[in-house]
């Protein structure tokens, strides 16, 4: 407003200056850095201007102006201004508060306002604020205290999580209207007053989350890394007293009942060390049933319930070892373990996972060893005679058959894909809309690298066994040339007429190609049984690797496995054979001294039968302390599972249509018609990028199709944004810009 002239101290660049200063600007004398509207010959207001000038005098009344004996020094130069000018004032003379102008329906807003002392109050703190809402946002309503109070703390909910999290480091941060509103909305709404109660007890009121406190524990509950301080402050205010009656649903707030139900779970693990498998199982379903809620906890989001979390996979592996695999053909234990052992690998590892710290994995190797141990080591024994009295099912004639390359097939290799891993990587190529097709396959024995890698690829054909080695390293049967190394098998894919790709190569799709992916097996090698935390990621490089390569064109992707693995943590059971017989020993295989007599099992070379070694019995192993370990036979080491992965299938598109998008504050509800199943919504900067989430947190819709997302930096209000709709897959299904905090 360029008319607009301040009386105060003397600052030009922003139009203030005392009353004789604003004498001189409407005499024409141009002040600098302030030109006054347009000025005619004799330096006086034009009659063209567009707009006269306009004297805002702060901190004084129309009456000073009219008394003029009394009136203030630095206020005479102004006095003979009232006859002159014009005083904008109420109808009935009065000078103009902000209540009054915010009521009255002449020459004011005429909005309906409260007049207690509380709003006054607020309305004062927020008038900065207030200056810059849209009208029709405060029309149509009684305006009270709280609502002038939201328009300076946009978002309370998360001013007093903050508060609670933060403490001294949070009034600092705010300005006096600021936090004055804080105050006055934490004390009216919330029942606590910030200037006088401490954090702690903002803290014992969130863990009880009662009344207006509800909405306070679901955003806190909505993103609680976000208050990492929070559960530290309610573990120091005192919890109710727990009785026999008390639940996660009681006692959900406090991390103390929580930190407590732990302990126990981890007594009541320990204690099944010596019990029996089938006392084991039963138990396990009881505590299963007991703590199952605990997992629905804002805590086990913090990972202060990993026993909690364990217990679910200890339940499904008590189910999966009830079934012994010791029967039957081996086509049959093949059959079982397809169907449904490979489970009880899948829930050891699951539950091995869900733990960090050693008391936990003591806790969960006691019941898991019990159970899990005594299952693996029955169906190895049983395999084991089984193939000393049949033979090892895997046929020389299918591990060496020759595979003609075809265009656009890819033979992915995984080094270690166990059988298990490969049921999880299938449902993760099937949930980005790949079509899977799997079979089992024996691995070829020992089961190392060495021997088993090379049996998988489409030169097997062309590689034989030497007379005599320990390494159980093949080579080429042309040129005897050994295989050790990797390099001389690459080349002789390659003299094959098959692209090796290496790294992210893509290579050309109207060939094969070899392709090796994903470092399984090294990282057992080298991690032990904690490569449970890794086998996450370890799948998704892996099935993301496989997605890259259908990007660029190939149509068919074979992926093979040389071997499984077996894992304990501790190491596996100690097997004995002297060292005097053996020329290499591995940790479930070792290669014999010629002449040696050996009570232990001996077994053909999968590369030259006529040369055997020995395999370590059951789950047992060579070397003490192993917690890693394969070449042996085992379902887990030898029974591997080939897959062949086609182009996703074509996207099936979901038609829904946004109704309704409502900010109050920083909280977003969106409305939609249409199938809304297994949809989520989002708040973006850019439609197509998920990093660019502004949400604390994408939510899936309700069945009556809406949903409420927030966003929780206050500081982006009025930016522009879009919201979108996403399917189970993040497939983008509809849209709509929004401004942050307004409307769309």
């Amino acid at each position: 407003m360029p008319e607009l002239f301040t009386l105060g101290p003397y600052a030009p660049t922003t139009r203030t200056g005392p009353a004789i200063w604003l004498r001189g600007v409407l005499a024409g004398v141009l002040p600098p850095g302030a030109e006054p509207p347009e000025w005619d010959e004799r330096n006086q207001v034009s009659s063209r201007s567009v707009s006269p000038p306009v004297f805002y005098l702060p901190g004084y009344s129309r009456q000073e102006l009219r008394e003029v004996n009394t009136c203030p020094a630095a206020l005479k130069p102004l006095v003979e201004l009232q006859f002159r000018g014009v005083i904008w004032s109420q109808v009935n003379a009065r000078d103009w508060t902000i209540l009054a102008f915010l009521q009255s329906a002449r020459g004011g807003l005429g909005l309906d306002v409260a007049t207690d002392a509380e709003t006054k109050s607020a309305m004062q703190g927020a008038l900065t604020w207030l200056l810059d809402e849209n009208l029709a946002a405060l029309q149509g309503r009684r305006l009270e205290a709280i609502d002038f109070n939201q328009l300076v703390v946009a978002d309370p909910v998360r001013d007093l999580l903050n508060w609670i999290d933060q403490e001294d480091a949070f009034h600092p941060h705010r300005s006096p209207e600021a936090w004055q509103a804080f105050v006055d909305i934490t004390r009216t709404h919330y029942g606590i007053d910030p200037e006088r109660a401490s954090v702690l007890d903002g803290a014992a009121a969130l863990a009880e989350h009662k009344g207006a406190w509800q909405q306070v524990w679901a955003r806190f509950c909505e993103a609680p890394q976000r208050y990492t301080v929070i559960p530290d402050r309610i573990r120091r205010c005192t919890m109710p007293a727990t009785d026999l009656f008390a639940t996660a649903t009681t006692h959900e707030g406090w991390p103390q009942w929580n930190d407590s139900q732990e302990a126990a779970l981890r007594a009541d693990l320990l204690a099944l060390a010596n019990l029996p498998p089938h006392s084991v199982r039963r138990r396990i379903v009881e505590l299963e049933q007991q703590h199952s809620d605990r997992r629905r906890l804002v805590w086990a989001a913090l990972d202060a319930a990993p026993l909690a979390r364990a217990l679910k996979p200890l339940a499904e592996l008590a189910a999966a070892t009830e079934l012994s695999l010791a029967a039957g053909s081996i086509d049959d234990l093949v059959d079982g373990y397809q169907r449904s052992g490979w489970r009880a690998d899948h829930a050891f590892l699951t539950a091995l996972a869900a733990v960090k710290y050693p008391e936990d994995l003591a806790a969960v190797n006691a019941a898991a060893n019990t159970l899990y141990l005594a299952w693996a080591e029955g169906a190895a024994h049983y395999l084991q005679q089984l193939v000393e009295t049949t033979g090892y099912p895997s046929s020389r004639l299918e591990g060496v058959q020759g595979a003609p390359g075809q265009p656009g097939v890819c033979h992915l290799f995984v080094d270690g894909l166990r059988f298990d891993l490969a049921q999880r990587l299938v449902e993760r190529l099937t949930a980005a809309g790949c079509s899977v097709t799997s079979r089992p396959r024996w691995a070829a024995l020992p089961s190392v690298t060495a021997t088993a890698k090379p049996a998988v690829t489409p030169v097997a054909h062309q590689i034989r066994g030497a007379d005599a080695t320990s390494e159980f390293d093949p080579m080429i049967a042309a040129t005897r040339q050994s295989l050790k190394g990797g390099y001389t098998l690459h080349k002789l894919l390659e003299e094959a007429g098959w692209q090796v790709l290496t790294g992210e190569a893509a290579g050309d799709p109207t060939g094969s190609a070899w392709c090796e992916a994903g470092s399984i097996d090294a990282e057992g090698h080298s991690r032990g049984w904690r490569l449970v935390y890794h086998l996450v990621t370890l799948l998704d490089e892996i099935a993301e690797r496989i997605q890259r390569l259908q990007a660029a064109g190939w149509h068919t992707i074979h992926v093979v496995a040389d071997h499984g693995w077996l894992l304990f943590p501790g190491g596996l059971p100690k097997g004995d054979l002297p060292a005097t017989l053996t020329e290499n020993k591995w940790g479930r295989c070792a290669a014999i001294k010629p002449g040696s007599y050996t009570p232990a099992r001996l077994y053909p070379w999968f590369w030259n039968p006529a040369q055997s070694f020995a395999l370590a019995d059951g789950v047992s192993c060579y070397r003490a302390g192993m917690e890693y370990a394969h070449g042996g036979l085992s379902l887990q080491e030898c029974l591997t599972l080939a897959l062949t992965v086609t182009a996703a299938k074509a996207p099936v598109r979901r038609s829904v249509t946004l109704t309704d998008v409502g900010w109050k504050g920083m909280r977003c509800s969106i409305a939609v018609e249409g199938d809304t199943s297994g949809l989520t919504a989002d708040i973006r900067t850019h439609a197509g990028r998920p990093e660019s989430s502004l949400a604390v947190t994408p939510k899936p819709f309700k069945e009556t199709g809406v949903v409420s997302l927030v966003v929780e930096e206050v500081d982006l209000a009025g930016m522009q944004a879009v919201i979108v709709v996403l399917d189970a897959e993040g497939a983008l299904i509809a849209q709509t810009p929004t401004i942050l905090g307004g409307s769309s």
